[in-house]
C-alpha cells in the first residue's frame, strides 16, 4: 500500500524538508510526497479502493499503536493507498472533512504546517516500525 503525502506549501531545502525525506527514505512500505501551492492545484487523482485521512484539529489523536493498527488493516484490506492531506493555513473546509475516511490530529496544540509534515513522517516511520516488530517505538 501506498503511503501518499499531500500538503500545500513548498518544503524547499529546509531543516524540516530534510527530516521529512529522512523519515520517508526509512520507511520500507511505497511513499510519495506530492506538494500543492497554497491555494489553487489538483492533487494526483485517487486511485479506486484508497482511504484518505486528512490531518485536522477536529480529528482523532490516535497514538502511534492506533495508527499503525489502522494501517495494518487497511493494507490487509488491499488498500491501494492512503492518502494523508495536510491543508493550507486556514486548514480543510466542511465538505472536505465530510468526504475524508479518517481526520486525524496531533493534538489540541497548533502546530506549523512544515512541522506537521515532519511529524506525519515520523509517526508514519515509526508505524510501519512497530508492524515490523522493528525496535524503534518503544511502548511503556
Amino acid at each position: 500500500m501506498l503511503l501518499h503525502i499531500v500538503a500545500r506549501g513548498k518544503i524547499g531545502r529546509s531543516p524540516e524538508g530534510e527530516l521529512v525525506d529522512r523519515y520517508l527514505k526509512r520507511i520500507s512500505w511505497p511513499t510519495r510526497l506530492t506538494e500543492l501551492p497554497d491555494r489553487g492545484g489538483t492533487a494526483p487523482p485517487l486511485p479506486a479502493n484508497s482511504i484518505t485521512v486528512y490531518l485536522d484539529e477536529k480529528g482523532a489523536s490516535l497514538s502511534s499503536t492506533e495508527l499503525a493498527r489502522k494501517l495494518e488493516q487497511w493494507r490487509d484490506d488491499g488498500k491501494r493507498e492512503a492518502r494523508f492531506v495536510i491543508g493550507a493555513a486556514d486548514g480543510h473546509g466542511d465538505a472536505e472533512r465530510a468526504g475524508a475516511d479518517l481526520l486525524l490530529s496531533f493534538g489540541s496544540a497548533t502546530w506549523p504546517h512544515l512541522l506537521a509534515r515532519a511529524m506525519l513522517a515520523e509517526q508514519l516511520f515509526r508505524a510501519t516500525s512497530i508492524l515490523a516488530n522493528h525496535p524503534y517505538h518503544r511502548d511503556g
